[in-house]
């Protein structure tokens, strides 16, 4: 198989994050550890165990097969979202009696072991885990890295801007990134009706950002990276792009640092586009 026809292929990029996210952590001041950070219930420690746990679940359910106590019930995304959540908010209260320095360790054990079960995928078999915040019930290995890529670009870039460390927002570390983001803007778009050919562009700007079209044809909405025409358009920087689109700013908070071109209304609901599981 080439890689080139995966959509969005990271897994170069994963052991360069986990690299990158070793080096922060060893760097770190004990008042660092306690710093807090724009995931706002979770300092800095608890953002580096969050990370910790995201190694060690999916080891144990890709490699070990082992999933623990399944859900109850999952009816709807909500009901999902509250089981996820409840699972991070248990694991980060419990790592709480964990130094930071057993934290690094654990990183540097789990890190390499995650990026080699990442590297076995194939890309185009179907994942444990769907990416719901994308619309999906089912979604491919590309897609479920891809997704993962962006929680561990995330979380680091949290801690990274708690302790004022920058290193991440790079072309080569932030489009992969925010172009799985983009993943979440048809399904944002599900409910919202239009005339075919309708346009909406969304740009992400300077030279590590993009510009991602969204295209309306028979009732529903496709994503795409040319388009020679536009109804609307949102402008924003980075800065602000990776903050509204985790939900860790919202749209209310950041509507005066964003421009909106052409159909004020259509363009402000991509907005509301969540691109993780909140």
């Amino acid at each position: 198989m080439d890689r080139k026809d995966i959509p969005i292929d990271v897994v170069d990029l994963l052991p360069v994050l986990d690299q990158k996210l070793i080096e922060l952590l060893k760097s770190l001041s004990p008042e660092e550890w306690n710093k807090p950070t724009v995931a706002k219930l979770w300092r800095v420690k608890d953002v580096a165990a969050h990370l910790l746990d995201g190694n060690i679940r999916i080891l144990s359910v890709f490699r070990d097969h082992y999933v623990g106590d399944p859900p109850e019930k999952i009816e709807q995304y909500s009901d999902l979202v509250n089981y996820l959540n409840k699972l991070n908010a248990d694991w980060v209260k419990a790592m709480k009696r964990v130094s930071p320095q057993m934290l690094i360790q654990l990183h540097e054990i789990t890190g390499p072991l995650y990026c080699q079960l990442n590297r076995s995928l194939k890309p185009f078999d179907d994942s444990p885990f769907s990416v719901a915040w994308a619309g999906e019930t089912v979604s491919k290995n590309w897609k479920h890295m891809a997704r993962e890529y962006t929680e561990k670009f995330l979380h680091q870039q949290q801690i990274r801007e708690a302790v004022n460390k920058p290193g991440l927002m790079t072309r080569e570390l932030f489009y992969p990134f925010i172009d799985t983001l983009m993943l979440a803007l048809p399904h944002t778009y599900r409910n919202v009706k239009a005339e075919n050919g309708t346009t909406v562009k969304l740009n992400v700007t300077t030279e590590i950002g993009g510009s991602w079209y969204l295209v309306a044809n028979e009732n529903q909405w496709s994503l795409t990276k040319d388009a020679s025409t536009c109804d609307t358009e949102i402008i924003i920087h980075p800065d602000t792009a990776w903050k509204l689109f985790s939900k860790s700013l919202s749209p209310e908070e950041i509507i005066n640092d964003v421009i909106l071109k052409g159909n004020f209304e259509l363009g402000k609901i991509a907005l509301n586009m969540v691109s993780v599981m909140a």
